[in-house]
């Protein structure tokens, strides 16, 4: 078995600061190649601060208490790292750091680890987390703390406390009691899990309550819009000037394939000259992969359209798109004037793009998902539709051709 690598290093950042010039001594652990890092509430003129010994120059007063409370840190440290081997805890850097300040696995709270994982999320938006992504975390959070108010009548549970029982009782609530479809109830669950394997990799959780659940989501058609209706949307002319805006954004997401928050964002930028054709050029938010369109008229006379649009123009987007409440809400709100008996979100205009306005017009499913901005074809086919016009088209071609052997 290899030997556990384990150091204590302090250091100081002599870019920051405080006013009288002083400088935080902060701690690092290293074990077994994970590092974290903690101030150790001391500060030090950084002079005097001898990086290679970790520790602070001279023999005054100060630098003597300050040299001897480094070396009661580490000494603690390597207490502490001690007994958790003992206790047969999983150790790491965090798990170290965690109970040298008394945040043991006895004590973490499973909304206390979910709280500062949201937090960093929300720091990490538009860096590392797509905004959708950090709130769908904090509904799932929301959920959870309602799950255990109502389960266990607490406002919190210890880690140690989340089991296989716990998971199958949160299961069962956002089946019952949130009227969860069974996909939007395990993508609940999956964000969840992050949640608990950060408390396993932190040592903060023995055993994974995850460990023998297998996540599965049922196949789901998604409703889109087939020609007719397509074509009926297009010739519709609404008075109201909100209803006509959301109806344009739907038609444009229709005609581009552009997911929602995508189209929100949408701005000059991302409209470029290509041979004398525009296209949009655009990174995915969700994805970060890039989707390449070419702009067909009906999606120019949309932009054309909002051009001189004061909103527009206040806000350096090209369209008046809505929240994606609101957009769901007057989308259904049209389905029901045009007689369209279907759910209409702005996801559907997605997957219209890629069935109806794309596929059905036979171009190929390559072209499609580049279009789509997907990382492979199989995310494309989770899409598309081979619609019934297409297999008629396809079928006209061997329509008489065995009439004869047949007839015989």
């Amino acid at each position: 078995m290899a030997r556990a690598t384990y150091s204590v290093l302090y250091f100081i950042n002599r870019t920051k600061l405080n006013k009288d010039g002083k400088a935080t001594i902060s701690a690092r652990i290293t074990l077994n190649n994970q590092k974290t890092e903690f101030t150790t509430g001391r500060l030090v003129d950084p002079e005097s601060w001898m990086q290679e010994a970790g520790r602070v120059d001279g023999t005054s007063k100060e630098a003597k208490e300050i040299n001897s409370y480094l070396g009661l840190i580490k000494s603690n440290l390597m207490l502490k790292k001690r007994e958790l081997e003992e206790q047969g805890y999983e150790l790491t850097a965090h798990t170290l750091k965690n109970a040298y300040f008394g945040l043991d696995a006895g004590s973490m709270t499973i909304l206390g680890i979910f709280k500062d994982h949201n937090e960093k999320c929300r720091k990490l938006m538009n860096i590392d987390f797509a905004p959708g992504t950090v709130e769908r975390y904090e509904v799932c959070y929301k959920h959870v703390s309602d799950f255990i108010k109502v389960k266990y009548r607490k406002n919190d549970v210890l880690i140690s406390e989340v089991t296989p029982m716990f998971i199958n009782n949160l299961e069962f609530y956002f089946k019952t009691t949130r009227k969860c479809a069974h996909n939007t109830a395990t993508k609940y669950l999956k964000n969840f899990k992050k949640i608990i394997r950060i408390a396993l990799a932190n040592g903060w959780l023995k055993k994974d309550p995850f460990v023998n659940i297998k996540f599965h989501l049922d196949d789901v058609d998604l409703a889109y819009l087939d020609a007719k209706e397509l074509d009926k949307l297009m010739k519709k002319k609404f008075s109201i000037e909100r209803m006509e805006q959301v109806k344009d954004c739907y038609l444009f997401c229709c005609f581009t394939g552009l997911a929602f928050v995508d189209v929100a964002s949408l701005s000059n930028e991302d409209i470029v000259d290509n041979e004398g054709s525009k296209w949009i050029k655009k990174r995915r938010q969700k994805t970060k992969n890039w989707c390449h369109v070419p702009l067909l008229e009906p999606a120019i006379r949309i932009l054309e359209k909002y051009e001189s649009n004061p909103s527009c123009i206040s806000k350096g987007k090209l369209l008046p798109v809505l929240s994606n409440q609101k957009m769901n809400a007057y989308l259904q709100e049209i389905a029901d004037i045009l007689g369209i008996d279907k759910h209409l979100s702005t996801h559907t205009a997605r997957h219209t793009f890629a069935t109806t306005v794309t596929l059905a017009n036979q171009v190929s499913m390559e072209v499609v998902s580049k279009m789509l901005g997907h990382s492979s074809i199989s995310m494309t086919k989770k899409y598309a539709r081979v619609v019934d016009d297409l297999i008629k088209k396809d079928m006209q071609k061997i329509v008489g051709m065995y009439d004869k052997v047949l007839a015989n």
